[in-house]
């Protein structure tokens, strides 16, 4: 034990060397097209209280693998919307809060390649049309969007690609039938495409919200986002407003992404006054260029005005809701399990399906073991 409190004390010392305190840098994104502004005291902008009548929608989703196999990724799959008007929830909606639906997603031989293409079972017949075309499901393993270094995609990272792509599908429905000119959505994470056709469902959201005027926006939960010397860019930008007195609400814009396939204004933002915690939210380009100050600062006093939450100050309420209603629980999983498992027995199947599971659970095996 003593070996191991000098062994700590030595890693501690070491990376408090490391960690750069005095210079902040500039925000990095190691690509041209990211044009990126300057952390300085005037970059901060204080989110005003004023009253306005925007309300806000926001969506998540969430999925787990029931039964996997090298071959094979059976998932379900869910995805909820709520909104909001500040603090007060809106219950008059035309469309379901949730949707959810089985993927199945499995391996095949084509082209001289290993394809993993996936199909949607809609728990609901009325689900069906809200989700994602089967046809923007099938990918080459090789295929650099889904791939991990040089290794061949792994099936059930492209199995989870169903539920990301559902939630934009589903984005573009509560756009269309739910929100008005001036209302914004905040979608879960970046507004940036990753996979292959993923463009095809932001695309269409954009198009939609730009019709109706309704203003499209992401908030992460997480960022891995640095400056020029090494520092995360939240802590950066946390640590210039401590330096400078900055108090209360605010935003600052640190980039503009102006690609094809990350099109929109990155802040940093604090939403409460007692928050500890600062977020990345993003606000499609093409919008905010046709914005105010005034109207952007009504976005972030709505979302600010929602941020209220004892339990977690600065974090929307609403998407503390979205993520507990769309998470899929351990235990559900192994409800399904028992489920798919015991339909696999009816037919005699067994045999059949253990051989490939078999090729994967030898880590599960362990752990179990393991105690």
């Amino acid at each position: 034990m003593k070996m191991s409190v000098e062994v700590a004390k030595k890693v501690i010392e070491n990376l408090d060397e490391k960690i750069e305190e005095e210079n902040l840098g500039i925000p990095f994104f190691g690509d041209p097209r990211y044009i990126v502004y300057p952390l300085t005291k005037e970059g901060f902008t204080p989110i005003s209280d004023k009253e306005n009548n925007r309300r806000i929608a926001f969506i998540d989703g969430g999925n787990q693998e029931i039964l996997g196999a090298p071959n094979f990724s059976i998932q379900i799959n869910r995805v909820y919307y709520n909104i909001f008007k500040g603090r007060d929830r809106i219950l008059d909606c035309s469309l379901p809060s949730k949707i959810e639906f089985f993927s199945v997603t499995h391996s095949s031989f084509r082209n001289n390649d290993i394809f993993y293409d996936t199909l949607l079972f809609p728990i609901k017949e009325e689900f069906g049309k809200l989700l994602p075309d089967e046809r923007d499901l099938s990918f080459s393993s090789a295929d650099r969007t889904v791939t991990v270094g040089t290794m061949r995609a792994d099936i059930s990272r492209v199995a989870s690609i169903a539920r990301r792509f559902a939630e934009w599908a589903y984005a573009y429905h509560v756009v269309k039938n739910e929100l008005n000119r001036g209302d914004f959505i905040v979608l879960d994470g970046s507004l940036q495409t990753a996979f292959k056709n993923e463009s095809n469902y932001s695309s269409i959201l954009y198009e939609a919200a730009g019709q109706k005027g309704v203003i499209v926006t992401g908030l992460s939960k997480t960022s891995h986002l640095f400056t020029t010397t090494g520092l995360s860019l939240l802590g950066a930008v946390r640590k210039l407003a401590d330096v400078h007195g900055i108090q209360g609400k605010w935003y600052y814009k640190v980039a503009e992404a102006t690609s094809s396939d990350h099109n929109a204004v990155i802040f940093v933002t604090k939403l409460n006054e007692r928050a500890e915690y600062v977020f990345r939210y993003e606000i499609y380009r093409k919008q905010f260029l046709e914005m105010n100050e005034n109207d952007v600062n009504e976005v972030f006093a709505q979302l600010a005005k929602n941020s209220q939450d004892m339990c977690f100050p600065g974090y929307p309420y609403g998407l503390i809701d979205a993520d507990r209603f769309a998470r899929v629980r351990e235990g559900e999983v192994q409800n399904f399990q028992v489920l798919l498992l015991s339909e696999i027995s009816k037919r005699g199947k067994w045999k059949k399906f253990a051989q490939h599971i078999r090729a994967s659970d030898a880590h599960e095996i362990l752990n179990i073991l393991g105690g």
